[in-house]
């Protein structure tokens, strides 16, 4: 099995949440890959961009992944999952579902519109402690990446906060829950609710005691 952790937006390998699992993951002495799905180039980033890079991570000899995402980083890899048979378990922390419903109101309709006309609008990134630009494409691509879509039966534990400011918890209540003609429900979807925010700052040994329990890591 191979271990891959995806970051969430506007963040690196270097945040607090990734570190600490990679720290959890050294302990146990199982390798767990990071990949910096800024690319080099912020600017151009789309979740398109995103599951082209991760899906490049994946060795030739259908060994098995698991996914662990964050935010932005759990809506691509449940996208992963979709598109991509290798991947046999999903971890998702405060997974950004409805993504774009919940981040763009809180720009207005000023900024949304401004950002549409100029292209470019400059996004606080918190590695970089600085704003960077960031393209309109980013909106149109992640457009297409809808819940409804995710339909593969991939057992997936998601871990979200009740106090979560970013993405409100519906968000993955809605996804574990979710009915549809002709009355789709997700059982393969084991939702746990943590006291914390979008960060999970104040659970991260809740959260990896479990990651450990899901993923049979020794």
């Amino acid at each position: 099995m191979h271990y891959i952790y995806l970051h969430g937006f506007a963040s690196s390998p270097n945040s607090a949440k990734a570190r600490d699992i990679s720290d959890r993951f050294a302990q146990i002495q199982t390798k767990l890959k990071i990949p910096d799905l800024n690319a080099g180039d912020f600017s151009q980033l789309t979740i398109t961009r995103q599951l082209t890079q991760v899906a490049a991570e994946f060795n030739n000899d259908s060994t098995p992944v698991t996914l662990i995402g964050s935010s932005l980083g759990g809506l691509t890899a449940a996208h992963l999952g979709q598109q991509n048979l290798q991947v046999q378990r999903l971890v998702l922390l405060a997974p950004a579902f409805g993504f774009l419903s919940h981040w763009l109101p809180k720009l207005g309709d000023e900024e949304l519109q401004r950002w549409q006309q100029e292209k470019y609008i400059m996004v606080y990134h918190y590695r970089e402690e600085r704003s960077l630009p960031l393209s309109y494409d980013f909106v149109t691509d992640a457009a297409q990446y809808q819940e409804k879509l995710l339909q593969r039966p991939i057992p997936t534990l998601i871990m979200h906060g009740k106090k979560d400011e970013v993405i409100p918890i519906e968000a993955s209540r809605d996804f574990a829950r979710w009915r549809s003609p002709p009355k789709v429900s997700r059982p393969w979807v084991e939702l746990v609710e943590l006291e914390s925010d979008h960060a999970l700052g104040n659970v991260m040994e809740e959260t990896w005691q479990a990651i450990r329990l899901f993923c049979q890591l020794p």
